[in-house]
């Protein structure tokens, strides 16, 4: 479903699918902390949007929303689609190694409007988390700019092998800011 949603153009997947994140958020405790708090999707680079038509971690996350707002009681959370872009193209991550993957992304992403982060509780929207190269620079970049707690919420979990997973750091933290969660 997510490969027809990203490759094959069928865009009326990304709200159904977002909608089946309600139940994973309210797993998230953490998720209600900051009420309401600031959804974020994974941005793309204009390039790569252009190409494909649209960011299918926006229409997941407006999925989410419509779900949630589907429900009585307590702030519904808004996405916000501009508060952090993607300022470099990157190539796609897939077949990259762990420590290639972050390096691809390193400086990728920038907070555009401070203000809207600043102090919030927020929850990154992806459609796929392979090693969470992407999710950690976008926290990294997102508690630079001082957002109180980032959380990553995704679709769907790929577990590949790498062989230099074994190798990686376990010292190191998600976010580089020695903090152990994000």
């Amino acid at each position: 479903m997510v490969l027809r949603l990203k490759f094959a153009g069928d865009e009326r997947l990304g709200v159904r699918l977002g909608e089946l994140l309600a139940p994973t958020w309210d797993a998230l405790p953490e998720a209600t902390e900051f009420d309401p708090p600031l959804i974020v999707p994974v941005p793309l680079h204009p390039s790569r949007r252009r190409e494909r038509g649209f960011n299918q971690s926006e229409l997941l996350a407006a999925g989410l929303v419509r779900a949630l707002g589907r429900r009585s009681g307590g702030a519904t959370p808004k996405v916000a689609k501009a508060c952090l872009r993607r300022k470099r193209a990157t190539p796609p991550q897939t077949g990259l190694s762990v420590a290639a993957r972050r390096e691809n992304l390193r400086g990728a992403f920038e907070v555009v409007k401070p203000d809207e982060v600043r102090g919030r509780g927020i929850v990154l929207v992806d459609d796929v988390m392979t090693t969470g190269a992407t999710l950690s620079a976008c926290a990294r970049t997102l508690k630079r700019a001082g957002a109180a707690r980032v959380m990553g919420l995704t679709l769907a979990r790929a577990t590949p092998q790498f062989p230099d997973l074994a190798r990686v750091d376990r010292d190191n933290t998600v976010d580089g800011l020695d903090r152990d969660s994000t």
